[in-house]
């Protein structure tokens, strides 16, 4: 009788299997876009990172502007091997949640931006109410490369709104760092006078007299407000820095513009410090009506007690088992107890109505 084969066993090939290298993603999809600017006009066609920075190489003059969304550590370091970028900067590229900071590596500028959306909501829900992001910004010599993370802050409309204005664009890759630096910053403004709308609601309710003060959604938006604290105040220092360093490779016209970015942050950083200020007092107003909401309604509880206790007295005296109270073997007596009953609880009602306990 012929031997049976022993079945072929999969042990070894699931092993390889899982030791088998991820498949990296190719660059391109990454990309949002990748476009060549020439004396300030973009150039048709369609172009990858390296060819667009062939082709600059090629005419000797203009700049290659690539944008990216959430890309990983093989597709970042695709674009950094082209763009020679240095390795810390592109790490905090990759893994995003940086501090707003400026970092100048040779003639690189790195500029990190923390981004800010607004989350419509009800104004007594315990929920996110500011959704936070990042911006990474690269300048060259013959590039700008712009990093998101994060849904929210697209820069389609500010690549489009910077394409109709030429003589901007002319300025070179300077010119991409302003555009964003005063997108990101317009953002801060919107969202702060969201923020501020909801704390004026919140400021009628709690002084508006008889409304129930849901203490809760107030220190829901204070916490908000200190996460938008964190990610606008710290953006000051890198924007006076490249407004008012002329060491930086940056056009003397690119600084101007956003020195005058930098007065808008100060002004709506300024408004969000007010804002926090305005959250404590508005804490304090809130508990202080909730301690007087209480007070009340134990005078409330008071009152009623004491009408209360005037027929539980009377009752328990002649429920008693004595045969010496006087009135028991009248027949009006009884008609008697319960109108003097009445009358001192109807004596205390009104003098507590009075003193406006009731």
């Amino acid at each position: 009788m012929p031997s049976i084969p022993p079945l072929p066993s999969f042990r070894g090939q699931a092993r390889t299997a899982k030791q088998l290298p991820r498949i990296p993603v190719p660059t391109a999809r990454a990309i949002v876009d990748c476009a060549v600017y020439i004396d300030g006009q973009r150039l048709p066609g369609r172009f990858n990172h390296a060819e667009a920075l062939a082709e600059v190489d090629k005419r000797g003059t203009g700049f290659v502007w690539v944008g990216l969304h959430q890309p990983d550590e093989y597709q970042m370091g695709d674009i950094a091997e082209i763009f020679d970028l240095h390795p810390l900067a592109v790490e905090d590229a990759v893994h995003g949640h940086q501090r707003p900071k400026l970092e100048r590596y040779d003639d690189t500028l790195f500029l990190v931006l923390r981004t800010v959306s607004y989350v419509p909501h009800e104004i007594h829900s315990i929920s996110e109410i500011v959704e936070t992001g990042d911006i990474m910004v690269f300048t060259g010599d013959k590039f700008a490369v712009t990093v998101r993370h994060g849904e929210h802050t697209g820069l389609a409309g500010v690549r489009r709104e910077l394409e109709e204005r030429p003589d901007q664009l002319r300025l070179g890759p300077g010119s991409v760092l302003h555009v964003v630096a005063d997108h990101v910053v317009d953002s801060y403004i919107d969202v702060a006078q969201a923020v501020e709308n909801d704390i004026d609601e919140m400021e009628e309710e709690v002084f508006t007299p008889r409304t129930t003060v849901t203490i809760e959604s107030i220190y829901q938006l204070k916490r908000e407000v200190v996460e938008l604290r964190r990610a606008v105040n710290p953006l000051q220092l890198p924007l006076q820095m490249l407004g008012q360093k002329t060491d930086l490779p940056l056009p003397k016209e690119i600084r101007r513009y956003l020195r005058d970015v930098a007065d808008h942050h100060t002004a709506v950083a300024e408004r969000i410090t007010d804002f926090d200020e305005s959250l404590s007092e508005l804490v304090s107003a809130a508990l202080a009506k909730i301690g007087v909401q209480q007070n009340t309604d134990m005078r409330k509880i008071s009152a009623w007690v004491a009408i209360a206790a005037v027929p539980t007295m009377i009752a328990g005296i002649y429920g008693m088992n004595f045969t010496q109270i006087p009135g028991l073997e009248s027949a009006w007596a009884f008609w008697l107890v319960i109108t003097v009953t009445l009358a001192i609880c109807v004596g205390l009602y009104v003098n507590f109505h009075r003193n406006n306990w009731l």
